[in-house]
């Protein structure tokens, strides 16, 4: 059975890399440019791995995280990585204490990514 991730990020052109990036390690992938509509889909599938980006418009990633986090059920426990441009200590420890499960800074190295998400998930 294949794992299904959902990456967001309001770039499309940064949907389509880590897309690409993460099905070359066998995820089925599906793309949300917020958290707001990256929240709604999490309310009805259960997804393996969450990618999300911090800077958004309309619900951003940190909140995003809050909410899923916050979630009875669903994807409470769902590794979520944060792929972004914020490198600071102060925006780690906001993602830390939302609930991400890890943290790689724009821009990446594929092997970089394939290495958190393999590693988050158990693979």
């Amino acid at each position: 059975m294949s794992k299904i991730a959902l990456v967001v990020d309001d770039s499309p052109t940064m949907r389509s890399m880590v897309k690409v990036c993460l099905e070359g390690i066998g995820f089925e992938v599906e793309t949300a440019q917020d958290g707001g509509k990256a929240f709604k889909l999490a309310g009805s599938h259960k997804y393996d791995l969450i990618v999300t980006d911090i800077n958004m418009p309309n619900v951003d990633g940190i909140e995003f995280i809050r909410m899923v986090r916050q979630d009875s059920e669903g994807n409470k426990f769902t590794p979520i990585l944060v792929l972004t441009t914020e490198g600071g200590t102060n925006a780690k420890e906001a993602g830390k204490k939302a609930g991400a499960s890890g943290w790689i800074v724009k821009p990446f190295q594929p092997e970089v990514l394939e290495r958190a998400a393999t590693k988050v998930c158990g693979l």
